[in-house]
């Protein structure tokens, strides 16, 4: 799902990347992350490390979105579904890269459904 051409975009990033997710009462939330990294071809993983509503809205069921902007100040959004791990594969990895000043409580992973570049459909 994640091209080559969007995993070059996302090495080519800067600043933090903006993650949103939804409340089981429809409100939306929205937090910048930075202990961030790809797993795999289909998702992003953003380290817990002091997740509170982010939490509970994954723990809720919530589908979300990752925007990343580019050194060049282009937008990427990917959307998709939202997993949970607090042990197994994605967590031991987000543990390797998350910095030990954090806790890496669990690794929330998005499952990349969708790409947009600006409002342009790129994948799925």
């Amino acid at each position: 799902m994640i091209n080559d051409a969007v995993k070059e975009a996302w090495g080519k990033r800067e600043g933090p990347i903006v993650l949103a997710t939804v409340g089981s009462d429809g409100t939306p939330n929205i937090i910048y992350a930075t202990c961030v990294s790809l797993y795999g071809n289909d998702r992003v993983v953003v380290a817990d490390n002091y997740f509170d509503k982010t939490r509970k809205n994954i723990m809720s069921g919530s589908k979300g979105s990752v925007l990343f902007i580019t050194d060049k100040g282009e937008a990427y959004q990917l959307k998709g579904l939202l997993e949970y791990h607090k042990s197994g594969p994605v967590f031991e990895d987000m543990k390797k890269w998350n910095p030990k000043e954090h806790p890496g409580n669990a690794a929330a992973a998005l499952v990349v459904e969708a790409i947009y570049s600006g409002s342009k459909l790129i994948a799925p």
